[in-house]
């Protein structure tokens, strides 16, 4: 059986893992040019999708957050800075020999019912299966909220906030 997993981040690569251990032939398409997700921190690229703060400290222990499989180091802080989150997933990819099974920046445009993924760069696959891995923040949502089209200050979602450059001195409110 033929898996297709869309993301290579911290869902999905024990996905990749889990095929590959009920023996399923898996390849995995990430649409940027490296794994880690959300907690691979790109402030240069809004187009990337979601992605951590530059001052991001995960608010879940370590021990809390960890693949059962993989615990992480116990040097690290329990409370962990993205960066150190970042590196344990790779060491997980590169534990358990997951990279092999990863197509980097490769953007999935099609799919659908019978799993035939149609890529960015051209070709289709044929998968029996498909996992989506993407994760809840790669698309920003917005409230819909009455009279907003009078505030005359600046307006943001937290998916393009990338560090505090360029709100320094000033007041903000967050919703």
């Amino acid at each position: 059986m033929r898996v297709c997993v869309v993301g290579a981040g911290a869902a999905g690569l024990p996905s990749i893992k889990a095929c590959l251990e009920e023996g399923l032939e898996v390849v995995c398409y990430e649409k940027t040019a490296d794994i880690g997700g959300l907690w691979n921190y790109r402030p240069n690229d809004p187009e990337v999708g979601g992605t951590v703060m530059a001052s991001t400290v995960v608010n879940t222990s370590k021990e809390m957050m960890a693949y059962s499989d993989f615990p992480p180091d116990e040097k690290l802080p329990n409370f962990m800075h993205h960066s150190l989150l970042l590196q344990y997933i790779r060491n997980y990819a590169e534990h358990f020999d997951l990279i092999k099974h990863i197509r980097l920046n490769t953007t999935i445009t099609k799919e659908n019912g019978q799993w035939r993924v149609e890529l960015e760069k051209g070709g289709v696959e044929l998968f029996d299966r498909l996992l989506l891995c993407t994760g809840h923040h790669v698309q920003p949502q917005f409230a819909q909220l009455r009279g907003v089209d009078a505030f005359r200050g600046k307006m943001m979602h937290a998916h393009e906030y990338r560090d505090f450059k360029g709100f320094e001195g000033k007041v903000g409110f967050d919703l």
